[in-house]
């Protein structure tokens, strides 16, 4: 009885401390929501209409609900009707908030950065970045943004990675969806795009390590957007533990950097954290190790999870669209037809994919990634008669503008053709933000995907196995099954090969020998060499090539395994 009398008054005890600041919390907001801010003299504000809904919560329910069926615009386009107004204030993520609504209020937003305006990012998403770029603004967010747009400019792309990401391209498609009859696009594009990431940005083609690190990056994407509660079993707790231990294997691979930076044993193709490790900025100064891990960090989400969230719906469109899908590829095959047998893409043969990058303009407006951000007000501000006070946040929803039947009509239709000319009014299409925050890797995930797609219709077409699958907000934009699909290979891209293992006749173990009966492409090298085997790739004239022949050494050998 004693025990469970103790048990019983360290539960009431556990009660108290945890109620009893939630009362508080919940009083004083109560009475805060009461409570009109005032001018400098004393007299009310004009506050935009509106509500702050619940004390504390606000209107955050209503807003995840809609993000959650997947219409992230209805939350504003709905207040925007009720309240006849362009601007309205809430409560989100206990913050009151302004929207401004239309190509005007993102003028204005762009227009002010670092003037009435600063970068503002809930308490979740600020902790589990730290100090980078996204969450940086002000003189030294200038300095950290010109030393990453270096490393991201298409000129530094086209000369150090084009061919790299081309081959990757092609070697994915080829041994990961080559010969499947169905598979699911997001979680397959979104690992990819992560490899290539860890290329890029640091040389790791480590699969076991890029494993480990995909796996902690989703944990921590789960908490990137949450309630900031730090205890066992909530999305935020998960998420910061994720971050940490991505942040340890960061800085073991900085390490080594440094020691063969030391040494000079790297070659002067630089990766992104070899930039930033070498690099000072506009003052001579150089960045410190935590920021540079954090932007690491950064760029390896932004490099991978918002492009394959992009490549997902853009193979949605193109499967609901066959007729569009039709003119990529009729783009596509032109432009291979002008190169030479297993060229990769140059600089100038992105730029003729105009139509492709027509495409993909339509997929992110109907179905943009991020779906908003946050900009915090420097002073009190007056807009359109309303006034709105220093500290509060401004919310501007990318969805909701993007299906403006003023801007955009016939909203709901998937038409490239929006973005040919000088496409859309100014500040009406913000998949990639605006102004000085603009993102920094635009160029970089639009050369990313028009690649991807190159390689991709020329080698398949698809349909959906669930045509009718819900688009979730959670916190991108993505089918919530991932999109399944059927694959459908062009007879004319079929490639064959044959492996034949080998015993070397001096014993030194197993190699793998390919006989290919069209002619061999680099990417067909890169794959072996990454089987964990010795590799030779069989010169056509060998007599060893002509895929009949058989070697009575191999009769007790175990099944093949394609590499």
């Amino acid at each position: 009885m004693a025990a469970l009398y103790i048990n019983a008054a360290t539960l009431i005890t556990i009660c108290i401390f945890i109620i009893s600041p939630v009362l508080i919390l919940l009083i004083s907001a109560t009475r805060l929501s009461k409570t009109k801010p005032k001018s400098k003299n004393g007299s009310p504000l004009n506050l935009p209409p509106g509500s702050l809904g619940w004390p504390v919560l606000g209107e955050t329910l209503e807003y995840l609900g809609t993000n959650y069926k997947g219409l992230p615009g209805k939350f504003v386009t709905d207040r925007i009707r009720n309240y006849k107004s362009r601007v309205f204030k809430t409560s989100l993520l206990g913050e009151r908030m302004v929207v401004l609504w239309g190509p005007a209020g993102n003028k204005f937003l762009f227009g002010n950065e670092n003037k009435k305006v600063a970068v503002w990012w809930p308490t979740s998403v600020r902790n589990l970045l730290g100090t980078c770029l996204a969450t940086t603004g002000g003189a030294e967010g200038l300095r950290m943004r010109r030393r990453l747009a270096h490393f991201l400019s298409p000129d530094a792309f086209s000369k150090l990675y084009l061919r790299t990401v081309d081959l990757a391209s092609r070697q994915h498609l080829d041994f990961h969806w080559r010969g499947k009859d169905e598979l699911k696009v997001f979680p397959t594009i979104k690992l990819y795009l992560f490899e290539v990431a860890c290329q890029l940005f640091m040389s790791v083609d480590d699969s076991s390590l890029t494993k480990k690190l995909f796996s902690h990056f989703n944990i921590f994407l789960s908490g990137i957007l949450s309630i900031p509660l730090d205890f066992p079993g909530t999305k935020y707790y998960r998420g910061k533990r994720a971050a940490d231990a991505i942040r340890k294997e960061l800085r073991i691979i900085l390490e080594h950097r440094k020691k063969a930076l030391e040494r000079k044993t790297t070659s002067p193709p630089q990766d992104l954290l070899s930039h930033l490790l070498q690099t000072p900025d506009d003052n001579g100064e150089f960045m410190s190790e935590k920021v540079i891990v954090n932007n690491v960090l950064l760029l390896l989400w932004a490099g991978h999870d918002t492009s394959a969230c992009t490549i997902t719906l853009l193979m949605k469109a193109l499967a609901e669209h066959p007729e569009v899908y039709e003119m990529v590829l009729r783009e596509q095959n032109e432009i291979a037809s002008s190169k030479k047998s297993g060229e990769c893409l140059q600089w100038e043969d992105i730029q003729r994919m105009r139509y492709s990058w027509n495409v993909v303009c339509e997929t992110l407006r109907m179905w943009p990634p991020v779906i908003g951000a946050y900009r915090e007000a420097l002073e009190n501000i007056s807009y359109e008669g309303y006034d709105i006070p220093k500290g509060w946040k401004f919310y501007w929803n990318m969805q909701s503008i993007h299906e403006d039947p003023s801007l955009f009509p016939d909203e709901t239709k998937f038409d490239p053709s929006r973005f040919d000319g000088s496409g859309p009014v100014p500040y009406s299409f913000v998949a990639f933000g605006g102004g000085p925050r603009m993102c920094v890797g635009k160029e970089f995930a639009r050369l990313e995907i028009l690649i991807f797609l190159h390689n991709l219709v020329r080698r398949f077409k698809w349909e959906l196995v669930l045509p009718e699958e819900k688009i979730c907000a959670d916190p991108f934009m993505t089918p919530e099954k991932g999109l399944p699909i059927r694959l459908h290979p062009h007879a004319h891209r079929t490639v064959r090969s044959r492996i034949f293992f080998s015993r070397p006749a001096a014993g030194r173990g197993r190699a793998i020998i390919i006989a290919l009966t069209t002619p061999a492409r680099e990417t067909d090298s890169i794959v072996v060499k990454r089987s964990g085997y010795t590799a030779f790739c069989l010169p056509r004239k060998h007599s060893l090539a002509p895929a009949t022949r058989r070697n009575p050494a191999l009769d007790n050998d175990p099944p093949l395994k394609k590499c």
